[in-house]
């Protein structure tokens, strides 16, 4: 079964129901979670007291070992949990792990090519798309925590140097990349795969999942495509790695453009909310759906080769 596509899964390969096993899968993550964030507060306590802990709480980023104590929580209680949940899921409960988190390298390497080309030709559209999803009308609330995920964000994106630029590539844009991935176009999407029977259905639900995993609703649209152009370099090649390579370039450009406009080294505003015109959004889902097609023949007829 390896390499199989997402299309071909049918839900009597394993006995249990994919509504059960989305609950087992779910209930094993919080788990994870839990358990992971009270081993990092641990950690922090023991290296540097209670004070960035609570620091946390009332997101007081000046105080000392505030950085660190973010990365060890970040780390052992959200990206480690991600991780070893689809793994343990995988091996240990459905015993399929190359049906569920698919880490087949058993595609052509062109399409990774091309998977490079589309993330680079999407900017235009995924701008477009975060200047529609800022003019949603939502609760203050939202527009409250999105303001102090960002605060967060800015500190762990706070790079004086090139090896902390090295080290939020490898930890932003790598590690989170595969755990995510993983997780949602690994596990997630095949459970809906075999739910609904529907590889459309599969991904753009995982989609919405994903995005809305992430709790920042004005950057709602954007990752919900992302989420889905992810989702199909999977189900048209039956391997995670794909999607993998496209949320690391996603992430690792963020990563590297901060760093070059904290150092001044481009003249780009990252915060403004226009940076390409009209045109550029037209030639940008032009050229994506194009390549989309590419992609797709090409991923289709290798599988047909191999069967």
């Amino acid at each position: 079964m390896i390499n199989k596509p997402d299309e071909q899964l049918q839900t009597g390969d394993n006995e249990q129901h994919p509504g059960m096993q989305f609950l087992i899968f779910a209930a094993i993550l919080v788990g994870a979670l839990i358990f992971g964030n009270l081993i990092g507060g641990g950690i922090v306590a023991a290296i540097y007291g209670t004070k960035p802990l609570l620091a946390m709480v009332s997101m007081d980023v000046t105080t000392p070992h505030f950085a660190n104590a973010l990365w060890i929580i970040q780390i052992t209680g959200t990206t480690f949990p991600i991780f070893i949940t689809p793994v343990f899921f995988s091996y240990v409960v459905v015993k399929t792990p190359q049906d569920y988190i698919k880490p087949s390298f058993r595609i052509p390497w062109v399409l990774m090519l091309l998977v490079l080309a589309i993330m680079l030709s999407s900017s235009p559209l995924i701008e477009f798309l975060s200047n529609i999803n800022e003019k949603f009308n939502l609760p203050q609330w939202m527009r409250d925590d999105e303001n102090a995920a960002q605060k967060l964000t800015d500190v762990m994106l706070q790079m004086n140097t090139v090896w902390n630029l090295i080290a939020d590539v490898l930890i932003i844009g790598l590690l989170t990349a595969i755990a995510e991935e993983f997780m949602f176009r690994g596990v997630v999407q095949t459970i809906f795969m075999r739910w609904t029977n529907n590889q459309h259905a599969a991904v753009w639900i995982t989609a919405i999942l994903f995005s809305a995993f992430h709790m920042e609703f004005f950057g709602f649209l954007p990752r919900l495509l992302l989420g889905a152009m992810f989702g199909y370099f999977v189900v048209w090649t039956g391997s995670i790695w794909p999607a993998v390579l496209a949320h690391f370039i996603n992430n690792a450009t963020d990563v590297i453009l901060t760093y070059l406009s904290q150092h001044k080294k481009i003249s780009i505003n990252l915060d403004a909310p226009q940076i390409f015109n009209n045109t550029a959004y037209i030639f940008s889902f032009i050229i994506v759906l194009f390549l989309f097609w590419i992609y797709r023949d090409i991923a289709l007829k290798k599988i047909r080769v191999q069967q």
